[in-house]
């Protein structure tokens, strides 16, 4: 006789790639917590259901400190999925896990020091030659196209599109509230009330628009908001590029 097996569930384990906005605090942290408060003021839920990656490279915390950071940031609504940076041995309940600059994580155990290895006098030890490694000729890879995101229709307000694998380009508006983020450059050949936030993955991206009414710009991490831009390119056909740690604005009467 033959007894059927009951199935088993398993744990099943799947491999995900998503895309992370980065904070990198600078000193002291409460000139820097102040200075993002203003900036949330100015940009309300900004932060808001986005996965924060906390880049420490720019300060240098104990683990304490590190943990008063991430509750001060998680009491604004920014709530952070990993560490970058940090001390690979930091271990508490809630702490993020430790990240390295690719956003893999972390785990590395201390290992005791091993001792030297001891041959006994009458033991010689074994040499071989290492024959050298050839790596074989590869072809050179092939030119990458340009891969870029066409929109032929306005952006409402509440949109979020989201293309890092290139620019976007929209054909009518973007709209106040709506957002766009881009790996290249963006092209809006209307008139640019959202926010838009290129070169995510290439910092000599630029923005173009026909009429800059942005709420907010940003290009390689480096932004500008409302409050922050001159009166004189608003409503204007307007190109915005980076310039060392700047954001520069020019204009077509």
């Amino acid at each position: 006789m033959t007894a059927a097996a009951r199935p088993r569930h398993s744990i099943r384990f799947h491999s995900r790639s998503f895309h992370a906005m980065a904070l990198a605090p600078q000193a002291p942290l409460e000139d820097w917590l102040a200075e993002l408060d203003a900036w949330a003021e100015r940009s309300p839920r900004f932060f808001v259901g986005r996965p924060i990656v906390l880049d420490l490279h720019a300060v240098t915390l104990d683990k304490q400190e590190a943990l008063d950071l991430v509750k001060a940031l998680f009491e604004r609504d920014i709530q952070v999925m990993g560490i970058e940076h940090g001390d690979p041995q930091w271990r508490e309940f809630g702490m993020p896990p430790p990240f390295t600059s690719g956003g893999r994580y972390v785990n590395e155990t201390p290992r005791a020091p091993q001792p030297a290895q001891v041959l006994p006098a009458n033991v010689e030890p074994i040499t071989r030659a290492i024959e050298p490694v050839v790596p074989p000729i590869s072809e050179p890879a092939a030119p990458q196209r340009p891969n870029a995101l066409l929109i032929e229709e306005p952006l409402r307000s509440g949109q979020y599109v989201e293309h890092l694998e290139g620019d976007v380009i929209v054909v009518g508006s973007v709209a106040s509230g709506a957002e766009i983020v881009a790996g290249g450059s963006i092209h809006v050949y209307g008139a640019l009330r959202g926010r838009a936030i290129a070169g995510a993955n290439q910092a000599g991206a630029r923005i173009f628009c026909r009429k800059l009414e942005a709420e907010l710009l940003a290009i390689d991490g480096l932004y500008l908001t409302a409050d922050d831009m001159d009166a004189a390119p608003r409503g204007k056909p307007a190109q915005v590029r980076l310039e060392g740690d700047q954001l520069l604005i020019s204009t077509q009467d």
